[in-house]
């Protein structure tokens, strides 16, 4: 039976060991938490989780909550070129639903659920000796965690595209957030706007119950980077409120009257995401490979972080599963991240648009498009899919030629 060691109990980490496990690994899990201390942590950044990584973990018997959690079937996009226009709304739906559910409660149920299916769990911090002392031990590490030395081990790859850009993220969970009239109430919102950056109010399920996540994401400098360090949560939570107020008061008037839902309810977090090799050297010469956010870590506002999570922990377990008992040597490490890469780079390629949307004018045929699908509908749940696949994207809204062509094709079935 091959030995594999997962360093981290993060999405991609937890989500591979369980599939490696039920396909009869010898699979341990080290991370410096215990489930009860990952419950009573800080929060993470919000994160959804889309209908095609819902039937992965559904594949797994990983889907613990999408009876109590909030089914986002749609969400509305709000386009603001500046203040002082109006923004342009773009409704769509998902193929099915998404769900959000706080980090700590999915990953400290995944974690017990692992050790009651037979999977080893070590509590312990982990430090680059001890990945090397390790790397003698199993046939395969792959390293979940992307910050300190660990991550240090993955350099940054400057060969491929990334979407990278310096990022501040504000968020807290509430309650009592205003509905949206006429609208299911776990519809979620998205703003992209020029002055202010990118905010969400999303539905979300914590181990409170049912709540909604506001975050924003800004670049580091702008007007939503106003954060004094050791900020209060509520003193958080009164200047995010009084950013919206000025910048996107539609959004405001949704959480004016909203509360935190406790006193772990907020986060602030810069960051630059970036794409980095995939293999990483140990001091002794050995190997191990990175996953995930250790090695594709896009823009916030882009959705796709569990997005990668999940795609890139079930490409890598195809890819075991394909290898049999040969070693996993540093070409075949190679060659299960280029697998993937196959979904990464579309994921990269849509946190640029995201990220560059309002560096100048978007492009005509691009603003086309958002302006016909507040006409049809279609067009905003294609938009919609696209966050699930966005390799989509290629076909109809990155090429001109192809985006003018969908629009007509779109206008001559509604018969225009």
């Amino acid at each position: 039976m091959r030995k594999i060691l997962i360093v981290g109990a993060g999405q991609s980490g937890l989500h591979l060991a369980h599939g490696l496990l039920n396909h009869g690994y010898d699979v341990t899990v080290i991370t410096g938490q215990t489930s009860g201390e990952i419950r009573t942590g800080r929060p993470s950044i919000t994160q959804l989780t889309y209908p095609t990584v819902l039937e992965y973990e559904r594949e797994l018997r990983l889907d613990f909550w999408s009876a109590q959690a909030p089914q986002v079937e749609k969400m509305k996009l709000h386009a603001f070129p500046s203040r002082s226009f109006e923004p342009l709304t773009v409704p769509g739906r998902f193929d099915g639903y998404t769900v959000s559910v706080d980090r700590r409660v999915k990953m400290a149920d995944w974690l017990e659920y692992f050790e009651d299916c037979g999977g080893k769990v070590v509590i312990h911090g982990v430090t680059l000796s001890d990945i090397d002392y390790f790397s003698r031990m199993f046939d395969l590490v792959v390293v979940a965690v992307g910050h300190g030395e660990l991550g240090a081990l993955f350099d940054t790859d400057r060969d491929r595209f990334s979407g990278a850009r310096r990022r501040t993220v504000a968020q807290a969970h509430i309650y009592d957030v205003a509905p949206d009239p006429g609208e299911d109430e776990a519809i979620g919102w998205a703003a992209s706007s020029a002055d202010a950056g990118n905010i969400w109010i999303m539905p979300v399920l914590t181990a409170q119950g049912p709540c909604h996540s506001l975050f924003v994401v800004n670049r580091q400098g702008g007007v939503m980077d106003d954060w004094p360090a050791r900020l209060p949560p509520k003193e958080q939570w009164g200047r995010m409120q009084d950013l919206l107020r000025k910048y996107v008061p539609n959004y405001y008037e949704r959480v004016a009257e909203a509360e935190l839902v406790d006193d772990s309810s907020t986060l602030l977090s810069r960051f630059t995401p970036q794409v980095r090799k995939p293999v990483g050297v140990l001091p002794s010469g050995g190997r191990v490979l990175g996953i995930s956010d250790v090695v594709i870590t896009s823009d916030p506002f882009a959705g796709q972080g569990w997005n990668n999570s999940s795609r890139c922990a079930k490409s890598y377990l195809e890819s075991i599963l394909a290898h049999g008992d040969r070693p996993f040597d540093e070409a075949f490490m190679t060659e299960m991240f280029e697998r993937f890469w196959e979904y990464g780079k579309d994921a990269e390629q849509w946190s640029e648009v995201i990220a560059t949307f309002w560096e100048a004018e978007p492009a005509p045929h691009i603003q086309a498009v958002l302006e016909a699908a507040t006409v049809y509908p279609e067009i905003g749940d294609r938009w919609m899919r696209g966050w699930d696949d966005p390799s989509d994207y290629h076909e109809w809204l990155y090429d001109p030629d192809g985006a003018w062509a969908y629009l007509d094709r779109v206008k001559q079935a509604n018969g225009h």
